[in-house]
C-alpha cells in the first residue's frame, strides 16, 4: 500500500462524524419549531390544560418507546451488513404496524385507570385521538432510522426536517386559533396518519429482496430481545417520577413540575444522530475487519459531544432563573430548583455508550444496566415523592440515571476490545477533552453567578413582554459564551474546529 493510499483508506475513520452533519443541521433547523411547542402552549393554555397536555403525551411517549422492543433499532446492526436490505426493512414495518394496533388498544382500555390515578377525568375526552395518534406514530417509527441505517443521512435529515416542522405546526396552530387541546389532538392524529403512509412508501423503496423472511425475522427478534426488554424497563423507569408526581399533585401543579423537567432539544439534536452514525461506522469497521479503530471512533464522538454538552449544562444551571423566566414567564420561577437538578441529564449524555453496545451486539449489557436502574428507581421514587414532594421526584430520577450510566460504562471497554488488545475504562474516555471542556464551562458559569449578584436590582424595572424578559438571559448567554471560548483558547482548543468536525464533509 502506497503512502497516498493510506490516508484515503483511513479517511472514513477520522471523518465519519461529519456524516452526522445533515442530521444535526436538520434537527437544528427544526429545534426552534419543536421548542416553540411547550413555550406557546404555556401561554395559550390554562395551567390545568397545560398539565393535561403533558399527561396525554406522557402516555403516548411511554408506549412509543416501549412497544418497538428494539426491533427498529436493530436495523443499525443488520442493514449495514446485509446484501438484501428489503426483508429487514419490510418485516420491521410489519412489526411496528402490529405494535401500533396494540398501543391503540392499550390506550382505549387503560386510559380510565390512568385518569383516576392522575385524578384528571379530562384525559378521557381525548381517548380516541390519543389512541389514533399513538398507533400511527408507532407504525411510522422506522421512517428515519431505515434511511440512516442505509447511510442515506441526507434523505433522513430531509424527513426529520419536514416531519418535525409539520408536527410542531399541528401542535401549536390549533391552540393559537382557539381550538384548544381538542383541536391539537385531532391535528396530531392526522399528522401521524400521514407519517404512517409515508413510511410504507419510503422505507422499502430502492431495496431488493422479499418484504420479509422468516429466518431473518428470527435473527432480528433474537438480537432485539435484550435491547427491547431493556427499553421495557428503561422507559417506565425513566418516567416513573413523572407518573408518581402526576398522581400526587393537581394537573396545574404538575405543569410546574414538567417545566422544571424541561429539556432543550440540544441533547437529542446532537446525541441521537451522532450515536446513530457511530453505530453505522462501527458496523462498517466490523465488516472490514478493522475492529481496533472502534475505540478511536468512540473517543472522537464523546470528545466532540463533551465540548457542547458540558458548557450547555453549566450555562443552564447558572442561568436557570433567567432561562425559566424568559421562556415560561415569572409564574413558573418556582420550578428553578427542579430545573437545576434535571440538568444532570445533559452531562450524562456525553458518552454515547448505548450506541456502542448495540453496534457490537452487547444488548444484554444494556438490559442488565436498565434492570439495575429500575431496581434502584422504585424505592427512590417512592420515598422521594412521598417524603420530599416534587424535589424528591427529580432527585430520585437523577440518582437513578447516574447508576444506569455507570452500569453501561463498565461494559463499554469489553465492547470495544479486540483479541489483541483488552481495553479498560480509562482507555475509552477522552480525558483531555473532558478536562478542558469542564474547566472552561465552570469558569464561564462562575461569571454568570457573579453577573447576577451584581445586577440583582437592575432587571426588576423592565417592562413586560418576551423581548424584555429575554434580555437578562441574552446578557448572561453572551457573558458565558465569551468566558467559555476564552478559556478554551487559553487551553489550546479552537472551538471552530470542533464545530467543523460536526459538519458534513466529503470523504477522500
Amino acid at each position: 500500500m502506497s503512502e497516498k493510499q493510506v490516508p484515503a483508506a483511513n479517511a472514513p475513520a477520522s471523518s465519519f462524524l461529519g456524516r452526522a452533519g445533515p442530521l444535526v443541521l436538520a434537527r437544528l433547523f427544526t429545534a426552534g419549531l419543536t421548542l416553540s411547542i411547550p413555550l406557546v402552549l404555556a401561554r395559550v393554555l390554562s395551567l390545568e390544560e397545560y398539565g393535561t397536555y403533558y399527561q396525554l403525551f406522557l402516555i403516548a411517549t411511554t408506549l412509543y418507546y416501549v412497544l418497538p422492543f428494539g426491533v427498529v433499532q436493530s436495523l443499525y446492526f443488520f442493514v449495514p451488513r446485509a446484501e438484501e436490505k428489503r426483508p429487514w426493512l419490510g418485516q420491521t414495518l410489519l412489526y411496528m404496524s402490529g405494535a401500533g394496533v396494540v398501543a391503540a388498544g392499550l390506550v382505549w382500555a387503560l386510559l380510565g385507570l390512568v385518569a383516576r390515578h392522575f385524578d384528571n377525568p379530562g384525559l378521557l375526552e381525548h381517548r380516541a385521538m390519543l389512541a389514533a395518534y399513538t398507533a400511527f406514530l408507532l407504525g411510522s417509527f422506522p421512517l428515519e432510522i431505515s434511511l440512516t441505517s442505509q447511510g442515506r443521512t441526507k434523505h433522513s435529515a430531509l424527513v426529520y426536517l419536514v416531519s418535525d416542522a409539520v408536527r410542531a405546526a399541528c401542535m401549536v396552530v390549533p391552540c393559537l386559533l382557539g381550538f384548544g387541546l381538542h383541536g391539537m389532538m385531532g391535528a396530531v392524529a392526522g399528522f401521524a396518519l400521514v407519517r404512517y403512509v409515508a413510511a410504507w412508501v419510503v422505507v422499502p423503496r430502492g431495496s431488493t429482496g422479499p418484504l420479509a423472511r422468516a429466518e431473518l425475522w428470527r435473527q432480528q427478534f433474537v438480537y432485539a430481545i435484550p435491547f427491547g426488554a431493556a427499553m421495557a424497563l428503561a422507559i417506565p423507569q425513566q418516567n416513573a417520577h413523572l407518573y408518581m408526581v402526576a398522581g400526587s399533585v393537581a394537573p396545574a401543579v404538575y405543569a410546574l413540575y414538567r417545566v422544571g423537567c424541561f429539556q432543550l432539544p440540544v441533547v437529542d439534536l446532537l446525541y441521537t444522530p451522532t450515536s446513530e452514525v457511530l453505530m453505522v461506522r462501527l458496523g462498517e469497521l466490523d465488516k472490514q475487519g478493522r475492529l481496533e479503530e472502534g475505540v478511536v471512533a468512540f473517543r472522537e464522538a464523546a470528545g466532540k459531544l463533551a465540548f457542547v454538552f458540558l458548557p450547555f449544562a453549566a450555562f443552564l444551571f447558572a442561568a436557570a432563573p433567567e432561562f425559566i423566566g424568559a421562556l415560561f414567564g415569572a409564574k413558573f420561577l418556582a420550578a428553578v430548583p427542579i430545573f437545576r437538578v434535571s440538568v444532570v441529564g445533559v452531562v450524562l449524555a456525553v458518552l454515547p455508550m448505548d450506541g456502542v453496545l448495540r453496534a457490537r451486539g452487547h444488548t444484554r449489557a444494556i438490559f442488565l444496566s436498565y434492570l439495575v436502574k429500575a431496581a434502584v428507581t422504585v424505592p427512590l421514587v417512592w420515598v422521594g415523592v412521598k417524603r420530599f414532594g416534587m424535589m424528591g421526584g427529580v432527585v430520585s430520577w437523577a440518582l437513578a440515571e447516574v447508576v444506569g450510566k455507570s452500569a453501561l460504562l463498565v461494559r463499554v471497554p469489553a465492547a470495544l476490545s479486540t483479541p489483541e488488545r483488552r481495553l479498560r475504562i480509562r482507555d475509552v474516555i477522552p480525558w483531555r477533552e473532558l478536562g478542558k471542556a469542564s474547566l472552561a464551562a465552570m469558569a464561564a458559569a462562575a461569571g454568570v453567578f457573579l453577573l447576577r449578584a451584581g445586577t440583582v436590582h437592575t432587571w426588576s424595572g423592565l417592562p413586560e413582554g418576551f423581548v424584555w424578559r429575554a434580555l437578562p438571559l441574552a446578557v448572561a448567554g453572551l457573558l458565558f459564551a465569551m468566558g467559555y471560548v476564552g478559556v478554551l483558547y487559553a487551553t489550546g482548543v479552537r472551538p471552530l474546529s470542533v464545530i467543523a468536525s460536526l459538519r458534513s464533509r466529503r470523504g477522500g
